[in-house]
């Protein structure tokens, strides 16, 4: 019992260092997806960003006879978070404004996932960047607060 405990532990280490490593960030919600995305923009409105888009790809795939499950796109931000990572690394306006799906799970679960500013930073070879510290803060507090019960 106690090797099935450990290598469960292990598998588990493992699947979170698998996130970690394609630089997403993901949290589970208990709202639904329509609910999770809404609750999102409103936040990320209230914290004074800005919207650009929100894109619903279930509604395009349904527009070509194609069934996805719930999965919803929004792209935010604003030149004062996302300015300081330039000027350490310009490239990273590829990966700017910032973004953050809304996507439902096989499984029914929906989860909120998010390009973590660290690997990003890192990406763009600006690991050091002061400004990673301040964009994980924000984007961490802004999905915690959409998943909040």
């Amino acid at each position: 019992m106690k090797h099935i405990a450990c290598a469960l532990i292990a598998l588990l280490a493992t699947s979170a260092a698998l996130a970690q490593a394609d630089g997403l960030i993901t949290v589970a919600s208990p709202h639904s997806a329509a609910q999770t995305m809404t609750r999102l923009e409103t936040i990320v409105k209230e914290r004074g960003l800005n919207v650009f888009a929100r894109i619903d790809h279930a509604a395009g795939a349904a527009r070509i006879s194609k069934n996805l499950r719930p999965t919803e796109l929004l792209i935010f931000g604003n030149p004062q978070g996302g300015t300081p990572l330039m000027e350490c690394a310009q490239t990273a306006g590829i990966d700017l404004p910032l973004k953050a799906l809304v996507w439902q799970g096989e499984d029914g679960k929906v989860m909120l996932s998010y390009n973590d500013p660290a690997f990003l930073a890192k990406r763009h070879g600006a690991a050091s960047c002061p400004a990673v510290d301040n964009l994980s803060k924000a984007l961490g507090g802004i999905a915690q607060a959409a998943v909040a019960p």
